[in-house]
Formats: structure tokens, sequence, C-alpha cells
């Protein structure tokens, strides 16, 4: 299950959290049962849980131990979730994840509703069912899809383990060519990195598609901008739309590697937990280090670009790590975000479990422990971070893949971001299969 794992903003060895509770007068109850299970789970909370002091001091600690977790949420949590890690089906489910794509519900400007495939993974069971971006869904598992059932039809996907689909292609303006595809639930491997080279009006731009933010990617960052350099980019287009975020460690390496006078000592990030947390402040180097394979500041410097300007294309996708390259980018050169507002994730954690040996608890904590600021001081991003150019991807179909130079928003950043403001309001977004639910979509 190390999916639901990769996307954590910080992925830190776990804490060895006691199930004692020190507290005078605090309740005890048998070893095992849920109640002292549920007593643990309150003690990591306690401790590391940025909302703590809005906990319950009275919980009902007889509930089961997920109903448990969710009655000590603030209301404000979006994010924080439980598992346990001897029982799959309590892992979060969603349809990128088992099947390795996801799909929009939009509204043309005539007043039809199409259903437009806009990712699927590399390696992925919708990859080897011949799934493609830009493929139009009439169908799934029967029934058509309209803005009205999109949502259920979603939800009851993730309780099956293979889905028929009825899939087309657009073409003048209608869908043609439907055939029948069977999609069956499944793995989907590390996703690569996807670069380009475009040439215009004399100056080469640099493209980079970056799925996630795993750990140890650093060597491949490095690669890619070397090849960059080499090759004289002078623009750079970071594509984050469908980036659910990652290791702040990878996120801070690509960072390192794009604007001009930054040293191992410039600070990149501060962390703000509760009152055991504290602040934690880090620059480039340290937090780039907190990842044991990761390449050193200075290595990874020798391939920078040094620009003063960036574009990054974002999307209601683009989350957790991924807003902290564009916000944490913002002190030190020009972002020109285009495209969607962000999902707005401006927290970070880290796994809770119990390491004792033997292990008394199966389930694993993973709370929202920390707020996010750039090197300025700014955060507080939690309704999303707002593109100055505000484009729809879906404006136009198909949707051309991803690389593409025609693609609408790497159009848009290929023109200097100057793209008419009105074509993308013909376009209405009704649903989309990876945005309504935040549980699963990790960090």
């Amino acid at each position: 299950m190390r999916k639901f794992v990769k996307f954590l903003l910080i992925v830190i060895a776990a804490f060895l959290i006691s199930c004692t509770n020190n507290d005078e007068g605090a309740p005890s109850f048998p070893e095992g049962s849920t109640e002292s299970v549920n007593l643990w789970v309150q003690d990591s909370m306690k401790r590391y849980y940025y909302w703590a002091d809005q906990m319950p001091s009275k919980p009902d600690y007889h509930l089961p131990v997920k109903d448990f977790f969710n009655s000590l949420l603030a209301p404000q949590d979006r994010f924080s979730f439980i598992v346990n890690t001897e029982d799959s089906s309590s892992y979060p489910r969603s349809i990128r994840n088992m099947y390795g794509f996801d799909y929009t519900v939009i509204q043309l400007a005539n007043g039809e509703v199409v259903t437009v495939v806009k990712l699927v993974l590399k390696d992925s069971p919708a990859f080897n069912a011949g799934l493609e971006r830009g493929m139009m869904i009439t169908r799934i598992n029967g029934k058509l899809i309209t803005a009205n059932n999109a949502e259920s039809i979603t939800s009851s996907m993730k309780d099956q383990t293979a889905l028929d689909l009825k899939v087309g292609n657009w073409k003048n303006g209608t869908i043609a060519d439907e055939k029948d595809v069977k999609v069956y639930y499944g793995y989907s491997f590390e996703q690569p990195l996807l670069s380009k080279i475009f040439e215009k009006n004399g100056k080469k731009t640099g493209y980079l598609y970056i799925y996630d933010f795993p750990d140890g990617m650093t060597s491949v960052l490095n690669q890619k901008f070397a090849e960059f350099k080499s090759a004289g980019v002078q623009q750079l287009i970071l594509d984050l739309r469908y980036n659910y975020g990652g290791s702040v460690s990878s996120a801070a390496a690509l960072c390192s590697l794009i604007p001009s006078g930054i040293t191992s000592g410039s600070p990149f990030i501060l962390f703000k937990g509760n009152k055991n947390g504290g602040e934690v402040k880090r620059t480039f180097a340290e937090q780039i280090a907190y990842d044991p394979k990761a390449l050193g500041f200075n290595t990874l410097r020798a391939n920078a670009l040094g620009l003063n300007k960036v574009y990054i294309l974002t999307s209601n996708s683009t989350a957790s790590a991924a807003e902290i390259v564009v916000n944490n980018l913002k002190p030190y050169l020009q972002v020109i975000q285009i495209g969607d507002i962000t999902l707005g994730k401006d927290m970070a954690g880290f796994t809770v479990e119990d390491k004792r040996k033997p292990r008394k608890v199966s389930w694993q904590i993973h709370p929202v422990i920390y707020k996010v600021y750039n090197a300025n001081g700014i955060g507080e991003y939690n309704k999303g971070i707002v593109p100055q150019v505000k484009v729809n991807e879906y404006m136009e179909l198909p949707l051309l893949p991803l690389g593409d130079p025609g693609e609408t928003l790497i159009s848009s950043a290929l023109n200097n971001a100057y793209l008419k403001t009105t074509a993308h309001k013909e376009v209405r977004i009704l649903y989309q299969s990876d945005v309504p639910g935040i549980e699963g979509k990790g960090w």
C-alpha cells in the first residue's frame, strides 16, 4: 500500500508513541481492546495534531477506531486520516490509485454534457486496457453519465474490481468510433518525468511534467536540468496540474534548480505546529538533505538554470508539495501560474504508528501536523492558490497529450501567458473524479 504513503508531504520515520496515558485520572482499558487503541490514538493526536487544542476533552472511547479518530478531528480538517495496516480495505480509495485514470464531466457552450478522460497513468490498468487522455466516456458499467449521477457512479466504482467503459474519440464536435473497454483494478507503476524542449521566437523553453514528488527523485531531476542547461534553455514550464504532492525534500530539490542567487543557507520553508511542535525553519540545503537518498544542494546547483521567471501549470488537483513549489519559489523569482486554482493543502504531516516490539497497535495515523509558509512567511492558502492567468484546459476538445505544444495550458505559457480571458467561460466543469473526495489523495 505504499501508493498511499508516497503522497505524504513529509515522509519521516515514524515516532514511537506510548500507549500509556500519564495524565492523572486518565482512563485505563484492557490491552488489545478497542478502547485501549482509541486511547493510544487520542494520546498520539494530543502530541502531534495541529488542532490538538480543539479535540473533545471527553470522547467516546467505545466507538470503532475509525469513528473515534474522526470524532477528534477539527471541523476545518480536510486531510487527516487513519488506516489499519492489517486491513487493506481501511485504506482510502480513489479511481486514480485503483485503476490509473481520472475523468472530468463538462458542459459545452451548446449545453451538451460530456465526460473526458483527462489523465491516464503510464503502466496502469487503464493504460494497459487502451485508455488514452482525450478519450470520451459515454457509459460506465452500462450507465449513461450525467452531472447528477457522476459522483454516485464514481463512488460505486471504488467498491468494484473491474469497470466496463464505453469510450469514443471526439471528432468534428461529436463522439465517434465508440468501443467497449474493460479496466481491472490493479497496480500503477511509478510515473516517469516527461520533458520537452520547445523553440519559439528564438528562445528555447524547457517543459517538465511532474506527476508527484517521491523521495529519491533528485538524481532524475538533476539529469533533466542538466539536459535543459546543455541545450541552452532560457525559459521553463513546470506542469504540476495533476500533482498531489509527496516529499517536501524533493520539492525543495526542484526549487533549487530554477532561480538564480540562492545559496545553501537561503531559507526555503517554515513549518508551524501546535504547542508541542512549535516552529521549524529549514534552508534549501537542510530540507533537501532530509531525504537520505538526495543529491546535495551544491551538486544540484551545478545544473541550475538561474532563471528570473517560471511558468507553472496548475489545476484543482495540484496539492500539497506541488503547492509548496508554487508558493515557495515566489520569494526568489517571478512565478506565473496558469490554469485553475489549486486544491489548498497548506498543511504538512508525517506518519504516526506504534514502533514497539512487539507492536501492540496496528493502526497508522496520518494527521495534519504543520502549516507551511515560504521564506517571506507567506502561506494560509487553504482555499487554494489562484493563478494569474486562469485558463480552462477543456476549452478545446479533444484534449491533446501532455507535452504537446498545442495543448491549451502549454500553448498559453508558450505565448507568454497572453490568452483571451473570456475563452475559458465557454466550458463549465461540472464534476471531476479526483476532486470531490479529499481522503486518499495523500499528502
